[in-house]
């Protein structure tokens, strides 16, 4: 027990991102041991470090300390090379490297702290169409998107992410023009810190590309933290020099990161670490007609999401190319006649390494094998006698995924609207349900609409009795208008709003939208378009760049 007392002295334990905030500010060296619980700290370095502490004492500067990875947002680059990892975080006030010594590039270049930046890609470049051009920027730089998030910010939430800027004069319209319209949130890491955008590696006119000398070779190779700064520009300094610096703020203080980490990507620990995966899996006719609760109920059991499903006759084209594999068969006439006889049930699964784990749950393509060699396979469980088959199908590959998702799940734009009356609160469940709904928000922006442009999202209604009425209800103030896409999105988005009068809509469809938040027929607080045409003719009409995603 006295041991054990004696290491929790000897290094402080480090176990979530507010406590590693917080010991980045130790003065000094600190010395930290990366671990992850699968394996434990670096028992034999504890007498090393125990050896120097008390024969340095020097605690106000030298410190030791013990941080798992699993928890903590900055470290997740290190998951799975703990072997073991240890970092050295210097309090800037004190130099403790002398500038002439031979130093690690990586120990230098890269502070643990700017491992993650966020991105916040603004609203008026997300509506001018900037929004992929900057991503493209930072990607070429070798910089990595980690991962995104679209969002329309709260004004709270500005209040609160921009804190620092709070007392300047013209705070409150910059409170309005961030909360006016899609945003884009980006984690963004260092990437490989040698792949430089070409266009910073070319000569100088007036420089020749000369060979350096040995002696030249000699003195680079000596690291200085002041030189390994300069080798690479910060994601801040690389869009100043590109021009778009004004559509894009840069957060990269780990504090406000582990903010924006919290509020946005409260899954990135445990995303980061796992291979998500889409893959296309189907049920023949005879199947989906039989057992198809009990086979939905299997695949949820196996953790995977369903994200999409549809009931669909397939062409014969269509059979023989999800039935190839058979194609050389006797019985691959009369497979065909019978993927072709009623309708199959197509869905999207998503799981962490899904496309393999899909497959490997399938089994062999045969019944006859399955139930000798793979009995506890879905081919064996769900073998029906009308054909020797598998009954289930899966995509063989990422891209063949790819492919037939888009085949059979083509995606679609429709035109939403938040009305005028809804509360900042209210939107902010609102574009929640939506997202949860599986819609990818492709453009959002606020808008006091003209009278013509109101015409244009009703163009049914504006001979009704009640058309002035609504005239003047979205004449209240600025509407929220989006451009929403998913497979299915007009009669997706029109089933999330539910019926137009509220107090139907509680009965029918308690779930949706305007059972929640509507107040009357008129005051229903979304609209949607009627149809395909309908919501790409208004969409062309309202927004300049509809395809920016």
């Amino acid at each position: 027990m006295a041991s054990k007392k004696r290491e929790v002295q000897l290094q402080a334990v480090i176990n979530n991102q507010s406590l590693w905030d917080e010991m980045l500010q130790n003065k000094g060296l600190t010395v930290i041991d990366v671990y992850q619980a699968w394996c434990g700290p670096c028992k034999a370095m504890q007498p090393l470090f125990r050896k120097l502490k008390n024969e340095l004492n020097e605690d106000e500067i030298l410190h030791f300390a013990v941080a798992e990875a699993d928890n903590i947002v900055t470290l997740q680059p290190f998951r799975d090379k703990c072997e073991p990892v240890f970092l050295f975080s210097v309090h800037p006030e004190i130099p403790l490297v002398d500038s002439d010594s031979e130093v690690s590039e990586e120990s230098l270049y890269e502070s643990v702290q700017d491992l993650f930046s966020i991105a916040i890609i603004k609203p008026d470049a997300v509506i001018s169409g900037k929004g992929l051009e900057i991503k493209r920027k930072i990607t070429t730089a070798g910089f990595i998107i980690e991962a995104e998030h679209k969002t329309v910010f709260t004004e709270e939430q500005v209040v609160n992410f921009y804190s620092r800027i709070a007392d300047q004069p013209d705070f409150e319209e910059f409170v309005s023009f961030m909360t006016s319209g899609l945003s884009y949130i980006l984690v963004v890491s260092q990437g490989s810190k040698h792949n430089t955008p070409p266009e910073e590696t070319e000569p100088q006119p007036d420089t020749a590309p000369n060979k350096p000398s040995e002696d030249q070779c000699e003195i680079e190779a000596k690291v200085t933290p002041g030189m390994m700064k300069k080798k690479r520009d910060s994601l801040q300094e690389y869009l100043e020099r590109q021009h778009v610096a004004q559509f894009c703020d840069i957060e990269e203080n780990a504090t406000n990161v582990s903010k924006f980490m919290e509020t946005f990507f409260p899954d990135f620990i445990k995303t980061k670490s796992m291979k998500l995966e889409k893959t296309l899996a189907l049920l023949r006719p005879n199947l989906f007609h039989e057992r198809k609760d009990d086979v939905l109920r299997t695949i949820r059991d196996e953790d995977f999401k369903i994200l999409e499903q549809r009931q669909l006759v397939l062409s014969e084209k269509e059979a023989q190319a999800l039935c190839k594999e058979y194609e050389n068969e006797d019985y691959f006439n009369k497979l065909i006649e019978n993927m072709t006889s009623g309708p199959s049930l197509a869905l999207v699964l998503l799981r962490d390494n899904g496309l393999q784990y899909w497959k490997q749950l399938l089994g062999p393509k045969t019944v006859e094998e399955a139930i000798e060699y793979f009995p506890e396979s879905l081919c064996a469980q769900f073998a029906m006698d009308s054909l020797p088959v598998n009954q289930l199908y899966g995509s063989d590959s990422l891209e063949t995924a790819e492919r037939e998702i888009q085949h059979f799940f083509p995606l679609q734009s429709t035109l939403g609207l938040i009305k005028p009356h809804a509360t900042s609160e209210q939107i902010e469940k609102i574009l929640n349900m939506i997202k949860e709904a599986g819609f990818d928000l492709i453009q959002v922006k606020k808008m006091s609409l003209t009278p013509e442009q109101i015409e244009n999202i009703y163009p049914k209604i504006t001979g009704k009795d009640f058309y002035k009425d609504l005239l003047e209800m979205l004449s209240e103030g600025p509407s929220m208008v989006m451009i929403l896409t998913k497979w299915n999105a007009v009669a997706e988005w029109r089933r999330l709003m539910g019926p137009t009068d509220p107090e139907e809509a509680k009965v029918l469809s308690p779930d949706s939208i305007r059972a929640r938040f509507g107040i009357s027929k008129l005051k229903n607080v979304v609209h949607g378009a009627s149809n395909a045409y309908e919501a790409k003719e208004v969409i062309n009409r309202l927004f300049e760049n509809p395809e920016e995603n």
